[in-house]
């Protein structure tokens, strides 16, 4: 019988084929990035196999790379919601929902009084990060995303669009260097998240992909971005439906009509999570909020396969997947 790998090098690849990043799975797993590598490059040591393609820009899967990730990520969801189900602290009423404290703050947390009416038996805790959670190791227990909809091993559902629009103070569409066209970001600030990857695909999509910005703020908390934003500090990428309440009252004003399409906030959630009663009721909660949003009055859409909404094709390049 041949002799399966090494269990903590089947997680340490697992984890590091689902960030494609050593880093971030070190971070999920507690351990250093030199124990991932350890543990990868022991695992291709006992399939005589290369996993990953690496460079200086990161890395890569493999083809036998892209094989192994969805077993493994399938066998580990397995495990642990049978091991949640032998929990009976777990599987009662509290839920752990992770989201970006933007959306939290903008879209979620007004509702929130109308969930906990309706649900006063579920302890609802709200986990803020900036990064995808892990749903191993964090006790997450449903998640809201931001990006195309491609992500292996979770289940996901389209909630909300949230196309890439360029938005900045209405004083700056005045004064020397006017917001007329997108060649006049040439003169002033680009206000950016952790990286330059969503201005480039922007600028691309506004036909000026060779533009140079006078200077290049990089915020990853988003309220403090729209913030500088408004206070006329630079100009910023974000979905309209997230800064409505700004654009009504003209604090802030989006000069230009381009944007990147084809991305929206996901409910995701590992598979066979709906089976708990607290996942059910917080995913049909939330999507009849979301209905109500666009003038929807139907029911919540059932979630099954042939039921659930499927992802929009993006109508321009992929954008970087978390900007708020």
């Amino acid at each position: 019988m041949t002799k399966l790998p090494p269990l903590n090098a089947l997680r340490a690849f697992e984890a590091a084929a689902r960030h494609l990043s050593f880093k971030r799975a070190a971070d999920e797993l507690h351990v250093t990035q030199a124990a991932i590598s350890h543990q990868v490059k022991q695992l291709e040591e006992h399939l005589h196999l290369p996993l990953f393609e690496r460079s200086a820009r990161g890395v890569k899967l493999t083809e036998a790379g892209r094989a192994l990730l969805p077993v493994l990520s399938d066998a580990f969801d397995s495990i642990l919601q049978t091991v949640e189900g032998l929990g009976a602290t777990r599987s009662g009423g509290a839920l752990l929902v992770s989201l970006r404290p933007y959306f939290a703050a903008k879209w979620l947390a007004p509702r929130l009084a109308r969930f906990w009416q309706a649900w006063p038996q579920i302890a609802l805790r709200l986990h803020h990060t900036t990064r995808p959670a892990s749903f191993r190791g964090e006790e997450i227990d449903v998640a809201i995303w931001w990006g195309d909809g491609g992500w292996p091993g979770v289940e996901t559902e389209r909630l909300l669009p949230c196309d890439l629009t360029a938005v900045c103070s209405p004083d700056l569409l005045q004064g020397p260097y006017p917001l007329n066209s997108p060649w006049a970001l040439r003169w002033h600030t680009l206000l950016h998240e952790e990286t330059d990857e969503n201005w480039r695909r922007w600028l691309s999509a506004a036909g000026v992909p060779d533009l140079k910005p006078r200077k290049q703020l990089f915020i990853d908390d988003t309220n403090v971005r729209l913030e500088a934003a408004i206070k006329g500090q630079g100009i910023a990428l974000t979905g309209r439906e997230l800064v409505a309440d700004e654009l009504a009252a003209r604090r802030l004003v989006a000069p230009f009509d381009t944007s990147l399409g084809g991305f929206a906030y996901y409910l995701v959630y590992p598979k066979g999570a709906l089976s708990r009663p607290a996942v059910r009721a917080f995913r049909d909660w939330i999507f009849a909020e979301a209905q109500a949003d666009r003038g929807e009055t139907s029911a919540a859409v059932p979630a099954t396969d042939s039921a659930r909404p499927k992802p929009a094709p993006p109508t321009s390049t992929k954008a970087k997947r978390w900007p708020a």
